[in-house]
């Protein structure tokens, strides 16, 4: 593609940037206009295959164009834009003074800056204070004191203000604040002179609130002395203003004059003339002559354009908010008239319409435009003259070289105007580290990039960059998953040019022979590339387009093909491959870099991500300085990689002055100085094992190239490599049952140790640490941002570089434990690992961080997918949030030695959480497990599971209870009131779910303690296992124990085994109010529900007394019981459960029907908290104690009445299971209020956030004096746990269906309770651990001692899906 500059017709300076004619091509060069035009291009394309690309120029205009004396508004002048009048002033008077320096006692040629000195007291003299521009600034005092003065005599104020009576006693300071927030007018701009004025009726309204009415003339004399006062005061801030206005301005023009006349490095324009003003004028002033009659003086005056340093590219620097030409901040183009567009065609509409139809014929000839000046063209002017050049041409390549400051304003443009690439220029770096800074932003890719979108071939399902995403059918009925496609980040693509027609170039700028080595870097880089007629002629100094009038000359263009090697005139004969290279990587995509800097030296070296073929350069700058030695260069060692010399050049060019001098000389032809390209023999490849060593020796002098093409021998065959190495991972898991994809994808530090008997852990990368899982899900997590990040300086890229212990790691505890034979089936895995591994460890260091990642990534997505294939349809089939809840269900579920179900026989246990909750006795919790498991177990299919932790639990019932802690049966504490109630509903639920789940009833258990036997023995004692019971002998006796009441100290009670608590919290007592048939227990001493803190500073005096105690009758208790007596209730009716009732203490019966019916007739009265206090007596209130209304008691009865009326969240676990002891409007009312005041972005608050006691950031390590927090007491008194979420959103959409009588209706319902999800999804597929955390701090703030995935904080939200399933809503 070839770059014209403008070839219209050129104004007075004979720029071509500065056009007389927009419409008008330039005679001399198109004598038939548009004819001549046209033939040029299709020359160029048909016999060249060249396209043409040219400016379009739309900021500007020039100075005489004809055109601005019919539409001088189509420009900035005074009266299209007053405010400039100041500017204008300002310019006319500085050139005035320059004109009459001889004549005023001033040097007419400055020789030092003394002599400047006294030209801008001069200035400060016979101009600044001549003009008074002051006045442009600062208030009239008379006239606005007048004004108000006349205002309040007539009684007209500004009454729309509020009562102003205090100011009558103010000072004067808030007397003027009050003035110039109420009454200050003209501030908007500059413009005339006294423009800023007080509003006459906001200082009459001060007037009046401080003297009153208007008493007559003979008094108003001290008043509107008073009112000066004010306004002279006012104006101090305005003289300030100027001030330091005026100090810009002088300092502007001091600068700019000493740079054009006396610094080395400007122009030393000399004498001080007509010819050579002063100052360079702001203004072009059209001639009145020439000009129509209708127009006025001010309409011929237009600020020229310019530019600003650092000034911000979206503001209008002759508009009204800017003062740059005032300020004098402008470097002018004097030849340039600033074109005036306004905010849209209305504004200006001849421009708009004579603008448009100059890039319509610029379109219909020109394949691409470069938009000159683009950082100062108004974006919504170049947004709609690029959209009506792209209706001529849609696919018109348009670039810019923009200025704005920083890439940030780049982008905008970007985005904003289509831009196809930025223009950027190696000649722009200083050094050879800023040059190799310059290729690397524009190199491309590191090489060993990670790709993207790569997918495990074979394999369906979908990208695993998602695992797995939103499902959707397929015209046959298979359910196929859509292939996420991430868009991948990338720097705003460049036009990298070697030179640009308006920068300096080598012979100039740096050493004349860094021509060579300049043009091979820029041709190495993976963006378009470009350069200026005469770098390569090495032309000693850069073209004057406005006056240079000689022809061009190329050895190049003398011969009828260019042979590459050495030659004379320039590097043509090396550019010419390198064109060809550089093309071929373009079209190839060869877009993977790497590029190293040594000293002088810049080697790059570029590759094709596939085939792994590549070129390699090695460049030898030549900045000033460097001499003609090679310099310190080390050899070059390329691991796994061949190598073939293409050749090595050098440049020498002759930049003597008489060198110069003789071909600057030419008057008619444009010549380069005398140059050669030689070649350099001397490179040296040796091969080394799989290395390539390449030695840069004898002579290689600045200027110098390398160019060598390289290939992988390992990756000849590349795409068979990552067809093999991403083939057959569905096969290989297709044997692996969950327990094995527990191993296979999880497993945290503990339960590694602990099946490894302490030996193994998860892996350590140094610089990182511990990967949070030993399996593919403990690499995939930080992969997968790797990969979407491109973060090959990751720690864990560099410690694959570094060795493949990684791999080994990989396969060997994989190998390992397939030696057990619970774990056979994973042999399958480890071999298919091994020999993928295996495969890759010959490749290159560099590439084993994206081999790696696409050998995890295959195998994580088929062991992902072999865990969905044996879940449910419900989790398989589900959107990608549900699968990754169930998936959960794996990573909980494990063979852990020290935490099976059993004393002496070991099965999978459910853990609480990982890691906090992983091994041991602190792996499997009564409470914990059966909140969990409706929905990791049922849910998703896991009905063996579920049925052996029912049977486990089951079998260490005792007092009528299941253990908080399980301890595999050997050691279960009975300390938690609510754990039985949610194992009852779960055994509700296995028999609703499971095929044949009625038949779990019958099914009978060994017991490890004896039936309505409190007394304890070890798990080896002969009783242990002794007896059996059915499970329905197991609910009734727990039944049967609760309604008899039971009173008991806890076994072994002591430090032994609760190090915190009293001994009074060691003693047991639970019974029934059979006069509202509600269960109470507990004490202020133990905490038996899951809100069980036991408080444990000495410090704070906390240890022993429980954070939250909730004795009494907590509600979700209540309702658990209300929904398990129905449940029975029901089956007895039915004849399927053998019991009708229990007995009570007093030796009568009560049926299940008729204790459900007790308890929901006293319900509402016992918990319910009414909005109106004086429906406080239908229920059982305190009025004097309620902190918060329209809501459910947490408790009832307890032992400080105040926790009764306390609002936590576990009103909802009850509205879940027992809806129907809730009234209707009441519960909706609640659980709105529940929406507002307690969810967080992930969490519920624990503790309404009025509450006194309420602490929502949890630090478990904070040893102070607070006895609220110290150690953590504050666990639930505010922070913000996330299993409570699905049972609130359940009650949600549980009572708001209910309500809906519309398909609609009941779809707004679910969408309503769903988006509520969306700080859940965000955790879940950002953390690490893939899962959701156990509790948050206030406002779902990260918090450290929660543990980082827990199996309720997943399973509960699974229950909502099922319930929308249910509901027919999913």
């Amino acid at each position: 593609m070839i770059h014209f500059t403008p070839l219209q017709i050129r104004g007075a300076s004979n720029s071509p940037y500065s056009l007389y004619d927009q419409l008008g091509w330039d005679p001399e060069c198109f004598p038939r206009g548009e004819e001549d035009v046209q033939k040029m291009v299709n020359s160029l394309e048909q016999n060249h295959s060249l396209l043409s690309l040219t400016d379009i120029v739309l900021n500007h205009t020039a100075h005489n164009s004809k055109w601005l004396l019919e539409h001088p508004e189509a420009g900035y002048n005074l009266t299209t834009a007053p405010w400039l009048e100041s500017a204008y002033i300002l310019d006319t008077e500085l050139l005035n003074f320059g004109s009459r320096l001889v004549e005023l006692g001033y040097p007419n040629e400055l020789k030092s800056t003394d002599e400047l000195d006294k030209i801008m007291d001069g200035i400060k003299k016979h101009v600044i204070a001549e003009i008074r521009i002051w006045e442009y600034y600062v208030l009239d005092v008379e006239r606005d004191a007048n004004a108000a003065i006349d205002s309040w005599a007539a009684g007209v104020t500004d009454v729309t203000n509020d009562d102003i009576s205090h100011l009558k006693d103010a000072s004067l300071k808030e007397q003027v604040e009050y003035i110039i927030e109420h009454g200050l007018l003209g501030n908007d701009r500059l413009g005339e002179r006294f423009r800023r004025r007080v509003d006459a009726k906001a200082l009459a309204s001060l007037i009046t609130a401080t003297f009153g009415q208007y008493p007559g003339e003979a008094n108003a004399s001290s008043i509107r002395a008073k009112v000066v006062q004010i306004l002279d005061a006012a104006n101090v801030r305005f003289y300030d203003e100027y001030d330091k206005e005026l100090a810009v301005i002088l300092q502007q023009l001091f600068n700019r004059i000493k740079y054009v006349r006396l610094d080395d490095n400007g122009p030393k324009l000399g004498v001080i003339d007509h010819k050579n003003p002063l100052i360079e004028s702001y203004f072009t002033r059209l001639n009145k002559s020439d000009a129509s009659d209708k127009l006025e003086p001010e309409d011929l005056v237009l600020v020229n354009n310019g530019w600003v340093w650092a000034g911000n590219a979206l503001v209008d620097n002759a508009g009204p908010q800017s003062r740059v030409y005032l300020r004098r901040e402008v470097i002018i183009w004097g030849d340039c008239v600033k074109l005036r567009y306004g905010n849209g065609p209305e504004d200006s509409p001849w421009l708009w319409d004579y603008m448009t139809k100059y890039a319509r014929m610029l379109a219909k000839y020109f394949a691409g435009f470069r938009i000159d000046n683009c950082h100062s063209t108004p974006l919504h002017v170049a947004e709609h003259i690029l959209d009506e050049a792209r209706r001529i041409r849609p696919n018109l390549y348009v670039v810019a070289e923009l200025f704005t400051g920083s890439e940030e304003m780049d982008y905008v443009f970007v985005k904003r105007l289509g831009l196809s690439s930025l223009i950027r220029e190696a000649m722009q770096a200083w050094s050879t580290a800023e040059m190799s800074r310059l290729v690397h932003r524009h190199g491309g890719r590191p090489i060993g990039s990670f790709e993207l979108d790569e997918a495990p071939k074979g394999t369906p399902g979908s990208a695993p960059g998602s695992p797995p995403g939103s499902p959707g059918p397929t015209g046959n009925g298979i359910i196929m998953r859509e292939r996420v496609r991430r868009i991948k980040p990338a720097p705003v693509q460049a036009l990298f040019m070697d030179c640009t027609h308006d920068n300096e170039v080598p012979a100039q700028k740096r050493d004349a022979r860094d021509t060579l080595p300049n043009a091979a870097l820029v041709c190495m880089c993976a963006s378009a590339s470009g350069s200026v007629m005469g770098y390569d002629e090495i032309y000693p100094e850069l073209i004057d387009l406005v006056n240079e009038h000689r022809l061009y000359t190329s050895e190049s263009s003398s011969v009828k093909e260019i042979i590459t090697g050495g030659g004379k005139g320039g590097i043509g004969t090396v550019r010419k491959l390198l064109n060809q290279i550089h093309t071929l990587m373009g079209k190839d995509g060869y877009d993977e870099t790497h590029i190293h800097h040594e000293d002088e030296y810049i080697t790059v070296h570029r590759v094709h991500p596939k085939s792994r073929k590549g070129y390699f350069l090695i460049a030898h700058t030549a900045y000033p300085g460097y001499g003609n030695g090679n310099g310190a260069f080390s050899a070059v060692r390329l691991g796994g990689t061949k190598a073939r010399h293409l050749g090595s050049w050098m440049l020498e060019v002759d930049a003597s002055d008489e060198a110069k001098k003789e071909v600057e000389g030419d008057k008619t032809y444009l010549r380069g100085l005398p140059s050669r390209v030689i070649d350099v023999p001397g490179i040296r490849i040796e091969i080394k094992d799989d290395t390539t060593i390449i030695t840069v020796r004898d002579r290689f002098p600045p200027g110098s190239i390398a160019l060598f093409e390289t290939w992988i021998p390992a990756a000849e065959h590349s795409a068979g490599l990552d067809n093999y190495v991403t083939s057959g991972s569905k096969a290989a898991m297709s044997e692996l049952d969950l327990v094995d994809l527990n191993f296979l994808l999880y497993r945290c530090e503990a339960e590694e140790r602990d099946g490894s008997k302490g030996q193994d852990g998860t892996y350590d990368i140094p610089g990182h640490g511990k990967i949070v899982y030993a399996g593919l899900q403990g690499w995939w997590s930080p992969l997968k941002d790797i990969i979407k990040e491109n973060n090959l300086a990751h720690p864990l890229c560099q410690n694959l570089r570094d060795g493949q212990w990684a791999m080994d790691y990989t396969v060997g505890r994989l190998e390992r434990i397939s030696q057990q034979p619970e774990f056979a089936s994973l042999a399958k895995p480890a071999k298919w690992l091994k020999g993928r591994f295996d495969a890759i460890r010959g490749i290159p260091s560099f590439l084993l961080p994206r081999y790696f990642a696409l050998i995890i990534r295959t195998a994580y997505t088929a062991a992902w997918e072999r865990g969905l294939e044996l879940m449910s349809d419900h989790i398989n089939k589900g959107q990608g949030f549900l699968q990754n809840l169930g998936m959960v269900s794996i990573q909980q579920t494990g063979i852990v030695k020290s935490a099976s179900l059993w004393p002496k026989k070991l099965v999978p246990s459910l853990a609480a959480g990982l890691p906090h909750f992983a091994v041991e006795w602190a792996r499997c919790w009564g409470r914990d497990i059966f909140i969990s498991l409706r929905g990791l177990y049922i849910a998703t299919g896991r009905f063996d599971e579920a049925a052996e932790h029912i049977f486990a639990f089951a079998s260490v019932l005792k007092h009528g209870m299941i253990p908080n802690l399980l301890g595999s049966g050997n050691l279960p504490r009975y300390n938690s009131r609510d754990s039985i109630w949610f194992f009852l509903q779960c055994i509700q639920d296995y028999t609703r779910y499971a095929p044949d789940g009625m038949s779990l009833l019958t099914k009978k258990v060994k017991r490890r303690f004896l039936p309505y036997d409190d007394t304890w023995f070890d798990s080896d004692d002969s009783r242990a296992y002794s007896r059996e019971s059915s499970i329905q002998d197991i609910i009734q006796e727990a039944m049967q124990r609760h309604a008899s009441g039971m009173k008991f100290r806890e076994a072994n009670a002591g430090p032994q085994i609760d190090m915190q608590m009293r001994d009074e919290g060691f003693n047991i007592e639970i019974n029934v109010d059979w006069s509202n048939g509600i269960i109470f227990g507990g004490n202020q001493f133990n905490c038996g529900t899951w809100m069980d803190k036991m408080g444990e500073s000495e410090r704070a005096g906390s240890k022993g007394v429980p954070g939250t105690p909730r004795d009494g009758a907590a509600i979700e208790i209540t309702g658990l019981l209300y929904s398990t007596l129905k449940w029975l209730s029901n089956l007895s009716s039915e004849g399927k459960y053998p019991h009708k009732g229990v007995t009570k203490p007093d030796g009568t019966d009560i049926t299940f029907t008729a204790w459900a019916d007790l308890l929901k007739s006293s319900f509402e009265y016992s918990y319910y908290v009414p909005k109106d206090p004086t429906d406080d007596g239908k229920y059982a209130i305190n009025s004097n104690v309620v902190n918060r209304r329209g809501i459910y008691k947490d408790l009832f009865r307890s032992g400080k009445e105040y926790e009764d009326y306390q609002l936590r969240p576990n009103f909802a676990v009850a509205m879940t299971v027992a809806p129907d002891l809730f009234d209707a409007d009441h519960a909706i009312d609640a659980l709105v209020l529940a929406d507002q005041v307690l969810r967080g972005p992930t969490g519920m608050a624990t503790l309404d956030p009025i509450d006194l006691n309420y602490r929502p950031n949890y630090i478990n390590s904070e040893d102070s004096t607070d006895f609220a927090t110290s150690k953590g007491r504050n666990y639930h008194q505010g922070p913000e746990w996330l299993w409570p979420t699905g049972f609130f959103l359940r009650a949600l959409l549980k009572f708001d269906l209910a309500r809906r009588t519309t398909k609609e209706g009941r779809v707004e319902a679910f969408q309503q309770v769903t988006r509520r999800l969306s700080g859940c999804k965000e955790m879940i597929q950002s953390s690490p651990w893939a899962g959701l955390t156990e509790l948050t701090q206030k406002d779902g703030q990260y918090c450290a001692d929660s543990s980082p995935t827990q199996a309720w904080s997943a399973g509960c939200l699974i229950d909502l899906y099922m319930d929308a399933a249910d509901y027919g809503m999913a």
